[in-house]
């Protein structure tokens, strides 16, 4: 399955548009990662832990996005929005969104 943000697929033909598609993953961070992360805030660096956390989250929107999108009858999702929140008691959870709109597309030509 071919996805993209932008709205055609070079050198495809969009035959027809099947909707609109989402996928969401919420995560939530653990205690630990937290105090670690902001021990890391506090002398610099990257958290890795959250990076991690973030990488599950949207492959898992990506999945539930092209698994939308395949219940479709698409092949292609075009026009791919991604967003990122913290959300929670506190901010404890991260989520991510991933929309686009699911087409039919052939070979151009």
């Amino acid at each position: 399955m071919l996805v993209t943000t932008t709205p055609t697929l070079d050198g495809k033909k969009i035959e027809k548009y099947l909707g609109v598609v989402v996928g969401e993953a919420v995560m939530g961070a653990n205690v630990f990662k937290d105090i670690f992360a902001s021990i890391r805030d506090i002398v610099g660096g990257r958290s890795g832990s959250y990076e991690d956390e973030l990488t599950k989250a949207r492959k898992i929107a990506f999945q539930e996005l092209t698994q939308e999108a395949n219940l479709l009858g698409a092949n292609a999702v075009v026009g791919i929005d991604i967003d990122y929140e913290v959300v929670g008691q506190n901010g404890s959870m991260l989520m991510v969104s991933i929309c686009g709109t699911a087409v039919r597309y052939s070979d151009a030509g």
